[in-house]
């Protein structure tokens, strides 16, 4: 049996959203964020030794990181991913590798500069650390964002999906990056492509389904989606 480490609020929604594409039996053990930190619970270290989320253990086998999850779980059911020696295949593997090796670098960037300022420090550093993050945010973080948005928007001007014509494990990796960019990076209406492309993997069943099942989502801030609350483990059939 998949069981899936899923942290609540994390990467590991799309796994769960990419076990119930491909109609494989699994379980969630559920973890949840410290509320000061915001921190993996001591517990994931289990499981993997960098307490990270998403993990899944499948029999005696623990596997780490989305893209390799994404990858093994795709050849286990045979589907979701194109044929090898395609073209649609050459894409689809280097969305899994961009998804978190290029779009999510910004991100997380601009994430930390938007905490710093807000952080406990010395009343006489909180304007220099304002200053910095102001600086780095304008200087350097918002137009590499804005570069890899306008990058991706051009890249749907042909086709619905990241890998082609139809729907893939790709388009699953890239849905966080497109997510965590509308809820904290100014995605919008100028990238309507984009846009588009999260309302259909939105409506999709299988991602309300992933939705019921992981509990709270709330990656793209008050416009986001947001899943229903359950504790204990959920084992599909």
């Amino acid at each position: 049996m998949i069981i899936v480490h899923h942290l609540n609020n994390s990467r590991s929604q799309r796994i769960l959203w990419l076990l119930e594409e491909l109609g494989l039996a699994y379980e969630i053990k559920h973890y949840q964020r410290d509320s000061k930190t915001m921190l993996a619970p001591q517990a994931l270290k289990d499981v993997h030794p960098l307490g990270k989320s998403p993990v899944i253990t499948d029999g005696d086998k623990t596997i780490a990181e989305t893209g390799a999850i994404i990858e093994y779980l795709t050849e286990k059911a045979g589907a979701l991913a194109p044929k090898p020696g395609t073209d649609a295949h050459l894409r689809y593997r280097y969305w899994l590798h961009y998804g978190e090796g290029s779009a999510m670098s910004p991100l997380l960037m601009k994430l930390v500069f938007d905490i710093l300022p807000t952080r406990p420090m010395p009343f006489f550093a909180r304007p220099i650390a304002k200053g910095i993050a102001k600086g780095a945010l304008s200087t350097f973080i918002m137009p590499q964002i804005n570069a890899h948005l306008d990058y991706m928007e051009g890249e749907l001007a042909t086709h619905d999906w990241f890998a082609g014509d139809a729907f893939s494990g790709a388009d699953i990796m890239m849905s966080f990056p497109l997510e965590a960019a509308a809820g904290r990076a100014g995605l919008g209406d100028e990238h309507p492509k984009l846009m588009a492309f999260l309302e259909r993997i939105h409506a999709r069943p299988a991602y309300q389904r992933a939705l019921d099942a992981g509990g709270e989502y709330e990656i793209m801030g008050d416009s986001g989606k947001k899943g229903k609350k359950r504790k204990g483990k959920k084992k599909k059939k």
